[in-house]
């Protein structure tokens, strides 16, 4: 996906208003001799940034306009090491709220819906992100937050609340819990809107199907202003990213050079009008490719594909790497699986074990069921797992993100 003229423009606009500003990425760019970008090639030339020097710049070296500017912060909800803080200015928070909107719409959510938000409010970009978009679409907000599903679940019936926004990992729990409760007659969801983790076919089609309900993935980060950077249509050919406020670049990972279009890399993301804290070439490390070619919906804005995993969740595991999409693939080809699975990563006796759990019904012998899951690992990655198979249920339900990968090498 080519840089437009007026991409370029809009980039080298946040050049010099970040090298006056002087910032911690102002000072970066100084210190790299870039004054100007006028051509792709300049652009190519500027520096990368990621999360590491963001961390550098705590808690205000990202800002970028004079702090009576600024509006609101929002901080990653990262869990190591220093978090990531945004300053937002006035335009920002209301040009997010236009990008969340524009997502509502593409879903097909209009201003007779009843939104109810699930995700965690405060810091995280999260809520606040679904209910700026919800209230500028002019929709009835539910601004729950996550947890408490009896009073979710209560609200949801008696204020027939039409779009879920959440988590994968909460939707299915809330999917679980109405088909526990034989409440579904008495659910009026239609859509779903759903963030903020990888999640697989298999997931998706258990949430949809328990739900009755359509599924719409969005994307963001909270470094670039937060969920409803993108999301896909009714055609769900792709998530459709909004090119007017942002520049998408897909890079191979080892060599941080482009990779043509339908190849998948790393996205890599610049802010093209954003104030407040606006980043350059910011490496995400999540997975994804441009789709080529125009949608059927005929919007021109672009496509990435779903987030495959992350760049930086590879394990190492004797010498083989190891992606959990690899162990999720072959989970998924057995249907007597539930969608849910952890994957524990051990060294023992000088040796590094993988033992990965599992759920089904009490229909399968569980242990030829663990034998034929090892057996097909094997011939994925090299090496064979420890399997173990429990009951469904069994494996912790998340109101947040779900924790699947756990390296208990380096606890």
């Amino acid at each position: 996906m080519r840089i437009s003229e007026k991409q370029l423009e809009q980039i080298n606009t946040q050049v010099q208003r970040l090298i006056a500003a002087d910032n911690f990425y102002g000072k970066k760019l100084k210190e790299a001799g870039i004054t100007e970008v006028k051509t792709e090639e300049d652009f190519l030339k500027l520096p990368f940034s990621q999360k590491q020097d963001l961390r550098d710049a705590y808690p205000m070296g990202l800002m970028a306009v004079p702090e009576e500017e600024v509006v609101r912060i929002h901080s990653s909800s990262g869990t190591t090491g220093l978090p990531v803080i945004i300053p937002y200015t006035a335009k920002d928070v209301d040009d997010w709220g236009e990008m969340f909107k524009r997502c509502y719409e593409y879903a097909g959510i209009t201003n007779k819906d009843r939104i109810q938000i699930t995700p965690g409010y405060g810091l995280w970009t999260a809520g606040i992100g679904f209910q700026n978009g919800c209230e500028k679409l002019g929709a009835m907000a539910v601004p729950m937050g996550p947890g408490n599903t009896e009073k979710q679940l209560q609200m949801m019936m008696d204020l027939e609340s039409t779009v879920i926004c959440a988590t994968s990992s909460y939707a299915l729990l809330l999917a679980e819990e109405i088909e526990k409760r034989g409440i579904k007659h008495k659910i009026k969801l239609k859509k779903g809107v759903i963030g903020s983790e990888r999640w697989g076919e298999k997931m998706r089609n258990r949430i949809k199907n328990e739900l009755g309900i359509e599924l719409y993935d969005i994307y963001g980060l909270t470094e670039i202003y937060g969920p409803g950077i993108g999301i896909n249509c009714q055609y769900d050919t792709g998530m459709h990213i909004w090119d007017d406020y942002l520049y998408l670049e897909i890079i191979d990972p080892e060599t941080g050079e482009n990779v043509p279009d339908g190849e998948w890399g790393e996205i890599v993301i610049s802010t093209l009008v954003k104030e407040g804290a606006p980043l350059i070439r910011y490496r995400t490390h999540d997975i994804s490719r441009i789709i080529p070619g125009e949608c059927q919906c005929g919007s021109r804005h672009p496509r990435i594909d779903v987030i495959a995993g992350r760049s930086d969740d590879m394990m190492k595991i004797k010498g083989v790497n190891v992606f959990p999409k690899q162990i999720e693939e072959v989970l998924a080809s057995f249907p007597e699986l539930s969608s849910e699975y952890q994957i524990h990563i051990s060294h023992l006796d000088g040796r590094d074990t993988m033992r990965i759990y599992v759920e089904t019904n009490g229909s399968v012998d569980f242990l030829e069921m663990a034998k034929r899951i090892a057996e097909k690992v094997k011939s994925k990655i090299g090496f064979t797992p420890l399997v173990k198979v429990v009951e469904l249920g069994v494996l912790p339900r998340s109101e947040k993100k779900s924790k699947r990968v756990f390296d208990e090498r380096y606890e």
